[in-house]
């Protein structure tokens, strides 16, 4: 799975809007709408704002594992 495929996964699996984690990114909600049509490449930096807020791994995130681990605390 694409990163843009996981980030969009997971949003909707909180029953979150594009337009919330748009605010949490300081972002416009189109702009993250491009992130999750791949148009637009998300910014490592805002992966990880992602990955620490949805609480999973960037390997998760990312797409690189299908295992759904918890994002390291230290």
């Amino acid at each position: 799975m694409k990163y843009n495929e996981r980030i969009r996964e997971i949003r909707e699996d909180c029953c979150l809007t594009q337009q919330k984690i748009a605010d949490l990114l300081h972002i416009g909600q189109r702009t993250y709408s491009d992130y999750e049509s791949g148009k637009t490449r998300i910014p490592v930096d805002n992966l990880l704002i992602l990955a620490r807020f949805y609480d999973v791994s960037m390997d998760y995130i990312t797409g690189a594992s299908n295992i759904k681990s918890r994002f390291p605390t230290s």
